[in-house]
């Protein structure tokens, strides 16, 4: 098993209000399993690969849908 570490920053970016493109994206992780920790400019996450590979196409999809304009991923070996 590959342990990664994802992060992810959904923009357009508000301090103090993530809108619902960036609430879309910590929904899709924590809908993942995995353990969304919302940073003050990025949510990161650890989790197997496998989950952080399905986990991205899901936090994509519903990110745009609720009106995203960017998405920035990164996914380092934990």
């Amino acid at each position: 098993m590959t342990r990664v570490q994802i992060e992810v920053l959904v923009e357009p970016f508000k301090e103090n209000d993530p809108g619902p493109h960036v609430m879309a994206a910590v929904g899709a992780m924590r809908a993942a399993g995995l353990d969304a920790d919302m940073g003050p400019f990025a949510t990161t996450a650890e989790g197997d690969l496998d989950v952080i590979i399905a986990a991205t196409t899901e936090l994509l999809r519903q990110s745009f849908e609720a009106g995203a304009d960017s998405v920035q991923v990164r996914v380092d070996r934990s």
